[in-house]
């Protein structure tokens, strides 16, 4: 079960990650905004390698950008398996996917907090993020929709509607790593 859940986190993220850059370069061609080597700076300062120029850091820099998104829709993977699925899901992990990059680019001194940033710099990073999470979501949901209702979905079935007191599922209705075994 988990090499399924990372691998379709890792289609999920490639494929949110293409249309993403697809909207990026769209988006760069309208407004004349450069390619930004952010991605490539973060790999050389987490691998300690020198900065790079021209294709050294073209490639770093695909690396990164698509190597990130690709690891980081695991995590979306994970929240479809476990029933946190659709645009409500799909916006709590934009939060997840910014708060990635803003980690590891202030971690490594490439970046600055958002609220730095020029709005219209910050309006068009949660812009393209934002499509990369639903893209990310709508793939996830799909796969994991293969298997079934979550763990989540089947809970709140259990008595549909907004109700509290909703004891939790038998463990043997779970699945999961535990597969309904007791562990002492």
């Amino acid at each position: 079960m988990i090499r399924r859940i990372v691998g379709e986190g890792l289609v999920a993220g490639a494929t949110g990650v293409a249309v993403m850059t697809l909207g990026e370069k769209l988006e760069q061609r309208l407004t004349g905004r450069p390619d930004s080597y952010v991605p490539a700076r973060v790999l050389e300062r987490l691998t300690g390698t020198p900065e790079q120029t021209g294709a050294r850091s073209l490639a770093a820099n695909w690396a990164m950008h698509h190597g990130q998104a690709a690891l980081v829709g695991v995590v979306r993977s994970v929240m479809a398996h476990a029933g946190l699925r659709g645009p409500v899901a799909s916006a709590k992990f934009a939060v997840i996917r910014l708060t990635t990059d803003q980690v590891l680019e202030n971690a490594t001194g490439v970046g600055a907090p958002p609220q730095t940033w020029p709005r219209g710099e910050l309006a068009v990073d949660l812009l393209h993020k934002g499509v990369y999470a639903a893209v990310t979501g709508l793939v996830a949901d799909a796969l994991a929709a293969r298997s079934g209702p979550g763990p989540g979905q089947r809970h709140a079935a259990a008595r549909p509607g907004r109700v509290a007191d909703v004891a939790p599922l038998p463990r043997s209705a779970v699945g999961g790593p535990a597969g309904g075994r007791t562990t002492s």
